[in-house]
């Protein structure tokens, strides 16, 4: 099995500015993820998992069309962590596939992607396991638009308020149990 930055350079082969912000960006969460795991051995999470799915949660981002974050590519950016699913399931890694595809906002449900009319396939892409609800949790402190800060809780609430109050709920939950 390929490492995590083995498989980064296989879909990002040139070292230019999209590559640099996924690895940084990505290294910002497992490092968060990491944190979390240390503060909580009660949890037994799988750490060795938590950095490599944390490293490629994004991978799907260069096929999306965000040329803010410099992906120039022709999909939605809602639907990198889809793309990233994909990628990964053709590397053989089905766990970090479902990291991909589950770690949008606090993860989307069947009826959410119904009733916004979003560009997924029917399905379930809510995190399932403690490893990816941390991934997730992780996620939400870091910003691909503004990478050199790492947001507080109140900014990452207020960032997920957009979303409806559905995602503010489950992350005040996660962080009854990470923070």
């Amino acid at each position: 099995m390929l490492s995590a930055l083995d498989i980064i350079y296989k879909y990002y082969p040139a070292d230019d500015a999209l590559r640099r912000l996924l690895i940084l960006h990505s290294r910002q969460v497992a490092d968060m993820a990491l944190e979390v795991a240390h503060r909580h051995p009660e949890l037994h999470l799988d750490e060795a998992f938590i950095e490599r799915a944390a490293m490629l949660h994004d991978l799907g981002i260069f096929q999306t069309n965000a040329p803010g974050i410099h992906c120039h590519g022709d999909a939605p950016y809602l639907l990198h962590g889809r793309l990233g699913a994909e990628i990964m399931r053709t590397e053989g890694d089905e766990a970090v596939a479902r990291v991909c595809e589950r770690h949008t906002g606090t993860g989307l449900t069947a009826e959410a992607i119904r009733r916004q009319n979003l560009p997924l396939p029917p399905g379930d892409y809510t995190p399932q396991t403690m490893e990816e609800k941390v991934i997730c949790y992780a996620d939400k402190f870091f910003s691909k638009s503004h990478p050199e800060q790492r947001r507080d809780v109140e900014q990452t609430l207020k960032s997920l308020s957009k979303f409806g109050p559905e995602g503010l709920e489950i992350f005040k939950a996660w962080h009854q149990i990470f923070g």
